[in-house]
Order: C-alpha cells, then sequence, then structure tokens
C-alpha cells in the first residue's frame, strides 16, 4: 500500500510563535479576512496583537460552531473578490470554516454542491491561501486538507470539502495559546488527536510510513496527557507535545484515514451538538474492548508493537492497557455521565455509520455496542 504525505509550505512551531502572525503578514501586504474564536477575541493573546493585526485585516467573521453549508454561503457572498488571503485563529471548527470559505469563495456554485455524501459537482484545488492557528490541540485541521462542513437542520449531514490545496499553506503552532483552557476541553480536544493517531496507526490503508508518524504522535501524546492542565513548566512541555501530537494526527489522518469510530462519531455529529473530541473519546473505550477481543492477526500484531514501543515491560493485553492507562492518567473523567441518544436517534446513525478505513469490517452489532456503551440510549 502507497501512501503520500501533503504538508503545509511553512510551519512555525513553538511557545510565543503567534508573535510571528503579523510579520507574516506585513511581509507580504494583501486583503487578509480573519475568522476567528469568541473565545480568542476575549482573551490576552488578542489584546497584544490586536493593535496591530486589526490594520492588516479587512473584518473578522466569528466562527461559534461547526459551519453549515448556508453560513458558508453567507460569508462567500459578503468576501468574495474581495478577500485575497485568510487567517484562522481558532479551535477545528474555526479552521475548518475558514479553510471552507476560502475554497469555496473560488467556485462559482454553492457549498453543498461540492460537499461530499451529497454533492453533484467535483471541486478544483481552487483555494485563497490560508494561515491556521489552532488554539486547541485535537482536530489537526492546521495540517489536513479537508475542510469540515456540518448541516444539522436540514439535510443532516456532517461531510467534508476536500482537495490537497486545502491544507493552511502556513500553520503556527503555539502551545501557549492552549493554557488556561478548561480540563475538560484539554481532554476532549487531545483524545480526539489520540484518535486520529490510533484509528491512522491501525488503518488498512496505512504502510511503514504512516504508521511511523502516528508512532511518532502516539508518543508525542504519551508524555502529556497526563499534565495538560499542569500550570508550570511541566504543564508546559505537555502542551507543546500535544500540539505536536495534534499536527501529526492531522497528517496521519490524511495519509491513512480514519475507522470506525469516526465513522460513527461522524454520523452522530450530523444530529447532535456533542463535542466531536469528546464523542470520539467515549466511543474509544468500547472500541478498545472490541479490539482486546479481535482474532485479526494484522490488528494483534499492530497491537503489540505498539505496546512494545509506548509500554515496555506491559503485563496486560495492549487494548486493556491501553484504555487502563488512557482513564487512570486523564485529567478528568470525560467518559463519565454519558449524554443521552434517543432510540430513534441511534437508529439513525447505525443505518448511516461504516467502518472506514479499518482493518476490518465492523457488524451492526459491534457499532451498536459501541453506541450503546459510549451513549444513554433510552
Amino acid at each position: 500500500m502507497m501512501v503520500s504525505q501533503i504538508a503545509n509550505r511553512q510551519t512555525f512551531f513553538g511557545r510565543g510563535s503567534l508573535n510571528k502572525l503579523v510579520p507574516l503578514l506585513s511581509e507580504d501586504p494583501q486583503p487578509t479576512l480573519l475568522f476567528c474564536a469568541n473565545s480568542f477575541l476575549q482573551g490576552e493573546a488578542w489584546q497584544k496583537l490586536k493593535a496591530e493585526l486589526e490594520p492588516l485585516s479587512i473584518g473578522i467573521e466569528v466562527v461559534r460552531h461547526e459551519a453549515s453549508p448556508e453560513e458558508i454561503d453567507g460569508w462567500v457572498a459578503r468576501w468574495r473578490d474581495r478577500a485575497a488571503r485568510v487567517v484562522a485563529i481558532g479551535g477545528g471548527s474555526v479552521l475548518d470554516a475558514a479553510k471552507a470559505f476560502a475554497a469555496v469563495s473560488q467556485h462559482p456554485l454553492n457549498t453543498l454542491r461540492y460537499l461530499e455524501k451529497v454533492g453533484d459537482t467535483p471541486i478544483s484545488g481552487n483555494t485563497l491561501p490560508v494561515i491556521a492557528v489552532p488554539t486547541t490541540a485535537g482536530t489537526g485541521s492546521e495540517a489536513t486538507q479537508n475542510a469540515v462542513v456540518t448541516d444539522k437542520a436540514d439535510i443532516k449531514v456532517k461531510a467534508s470539502l476536500r482537495h490537497a490545496n486545502f491544507v493552511p499553506h502556513v500553520a503556527i503552532l503555539d502551545p501557549d495559546l492552549l493554557r488556561g483552557a478548561p480540563d475538560r476541553v484539554l481532554a476532549c480536544c487531545a483524545i480526539d488527536a489520540f484518535t486520529h493517531l490510533f484509528e491512522a496507526y491501525l488503518s488498512a490503508k496505512g504502510n511503514l510510513f504512516s504508521r511511523h508518524a502516528a508512532l511518532s504522535g502516539l508518543r508525542a501524546f504519551l508524555s502529556a496527557w497526563p499534565y495538560l492542565n499542569d500550570p508550570g513548566e511541566q504543564g508546559d512541555l505537555a502542551r507543546e507535545q500535544m500540539m505536536i501530537a495534534s499536527w501529526q494526527g492531522g497528517l496521519s489522518l490524511s495519509m491513512a484515514g480514519l475507522g470506525v469510530i469516526h465513522g460513527i462519531a461522524g454520523e452522530l455529529g450530523a444530529i447532535k451538538d456533542y463535542h466531536h473530541g469528546e464523542v470520539c473519546g467515549r466511543l474509544l473505550l468500547p472500541f478498545l474492548q472490541l479490539l482486546n477481543d479481535s482474532d485479526n492477526a494484522q490488528q494483534q500484531k499492530l497491537m503489540d508493537e505498539l505496546a512494545v514501543a509506548l509500554f515496555p515491560g506491559f503485563t496486560l493485553p495492549p487494548a486493556r492497557m491501553l484504555a487502563s492507562w488512557l482513564q487512570d492518567k486523564a485529567i478528568t473523567p470525560f467518559w463519565q455521565d454519558p449524554p443521552p441518544l434517543t432510540q430513534a436517534e441511534a437508529e439513525w446513525i447505525l443505518a448511516r455509520a461504516n467502518s472506514k478505513n479499518a482493518l476490518i469490517e465492523y457488524s451492526e452489532a459491534q457499532q451498536r455496542f459501541m453506541l450503546e456503551q459510549a451513549f444513554h440510549i433510552a
């Protein structure tokens, strides 16, 4: 199996690297539209940048949730032929919204026409250049070629606009932007990064190259997971490592794809507002139960190799070891108090879920088990 890696043209990494943004924009002046999260605009980093950054932009769009096709079309109507560059500062929803706008603004039809699953028109690689500045460590959107779009109102779909050119030209990875985030946000975003890495590692589309990248990210994740909320030096190092893990998760999923966890989570995300990372984390634990019981030789071999690399001297079976460690070392028990799904919602999700690029095709009964273990269905 051959894989290819598509990455940013420039990646700036390190504490304080957000300070690189203003010089980057000043060196190449052009009409720049900002996409930001409210949390960033209300924070200390924006207050320090505001006086220099605002004059370099033509406007700010605030992204409050996963962008819908209608919102993207609205931004395009406002800014088409006005913006020549896009800067996205925020979590995955902000980055995806900016990438979607940058692409659709260079195409004549509305967003739905190009969207995977429901669109009828191939999307070209035409896009405005994007500078991505993640303020969370989870989605890895700053390194991926897809822009996720969600319509919960009408057609109920969560899908991507996808092209290699949609990888942001520049990524600025500043771990200091994670400081002070709530424990639950840190943990749920981080477990999303883990799931990207883990599913890419186990992907049927993967090979030695993609698994090496995923394993590197998993090592970074393990060193960071217990200390994400530490206010001191140990926490600073952990947030650096998690920012790396998230970026490598984006690279890994772009190379090898994802598995059944995202095959379920993507459909659930089309009808519920639950945090995507939390959904993945909740589904991960029952998936590890299935993995522990798997008789697939390739899965067993990969898990044995993973355990040797990550848990030298491990005594439990690899999947059980991993599940136990994730829960023991978590900064918050994100898997407790399962949120509700109605029986009708569960059936809707299961009718559309799939195994994506998993090594085996998970049955409806196995997917139901994962969903029932992760959520309160009544």
